[in-house]
């Protein structure tokens, strides 16, 4: 019913961009019949915004992938650094929370390892909403923070990394099967803020995947029985990812290129210091508008991602889907 609501909205929109262009062009044709350029300049006006309109619906067309209209999970990990490296985590988790947020999507904390000065060691996002995971899945990956230290009493410039890990919520229609003798089950105590139970009972649970070493947490529940449930959909939605990552792989024949996250493999760079730019090294867009990108503006980069991983090319690719 979900695919059968979603393929009728599609052939909706399809009919009205259809209706948009057929009635500018009828009065493109009588304006220029009646030599009345006002006429003609609304409705050349309408022609380009309506261009617009079809380059977003020839977007949509990328979030086809098995899992693209899920909701995601995306964890950040702070590298070696110590508090730079974890007040960078604290900021891209922000980001990704504000680009949720305008995007009218629900964003929940699964969990969250504070550091020790400042910022997060490492943080857990759920993000429910309609392709969710189909735009930010080529997320995963690490990202490069250079700026002078907020920490640092000489002012010095430091580059930090954090990396993110993208991979869908599984849903009911999708069965992955975990055996229990391939896992193993930690509780402990959760860390940080909530309150006194929280931090004096183990209702916080680690489940390690022994064969593949995925390692999933949740703790930001008050009771371990729903700790244990959350960590155990966040691991079969690990598996399912690595699952439907092998496929394109095998597809595409790019395994080491797109599988690898290692702190060599940098997908971005955000530079506050000595000048101001966020570049993505894998399609070349970027932006000296670093405020705007730390606080979640980061369509651009989504949309170059996505063309690239779907049609192997940059934003500039989308144009030949026609």
């Amino acid at each position: 019913m979900r695919a059968r609501q979603e393929l009728d909205d599609q052939i909706a929109r399809q009919k009205a961009l259809e209706q948009e262009l057929e009635d500018n062009v009828e009065l493109l044709e009588l304006g220029e019949a009646e030599d009345d350029q006002q006429v003609v300049a609304e409705a050349e006006g309408a022609l380009l915004s309506l261009q617009k309109k079809v380059a977003k619906e020839q977007l949509q067309t990328l979030l086809s992938g098995e899992a693209d209209g899920n909701d995601t999970y995306i964890e950040i990990h702070s590298g070696a650094g110590g508090t730079e490296s974890q007040d960078w985590a604290n900021m891209l988790t922000r980001m990704y929370m504000r680009w949720a947020e305008t995007k009218g999507y629900k964003v929940e904390v699964i969990g969250v390892s504070h550091g020790e000065e400042a910022g997060y060691k490492s943080a857990t996002l759920l993000i429910r909403g309609r392709n969710a995971y189909g735009w930010l899945k080529s997320e995963s990956g690490v990202h490069r923070l250079v700026r002078i230290s907020p920490f640092d009493s000489a002012n010095r410039r430091h580059t930090s990394f954090a990396s993110a890990w993208v991979f869908p919520v599984v849903d009911d229609s999708i069965t992955i099967e975990v055996s229990e003798s391939d896992v193993r089950i930690d509780t402990y105590r959760a860390s940080g803020a909530g309150g006194q139970h929280v931090n004096t009972t183990d209702s916080a649970v680690r489940i390690t995947h022994i064969p593949t070493n995925i390692v999933v947490q949740c703790q930001n529940e008050r009771s371990q029985h729903k700790n244990r449930a959350t960590a155990w959909s966040m691991l079969r939605a690990r598996l399912y990812e690595a699952e439907l990552q092998r496929r394109e792989e095998e597809a595409q024949a790019e395994a080491a290129q797109k599988s690898e996250i290692g702190w060599g493999h940098q997908i971005r760079s955000y530079v506050l210091q000595p000048y101001q730019m966020v570049k993505d090294l894998r399609t070349g867009v970027e932006t000296s508008n670093t405020a705007a990108v730390l606080d979640g503006d980061i369509d651009a980069f989504l949309e170059a991602g996505l063309a690239q991983r779907v049609l192997g090319g940059t934003k500039a690719d989308i144009k030949d889907l026609d």
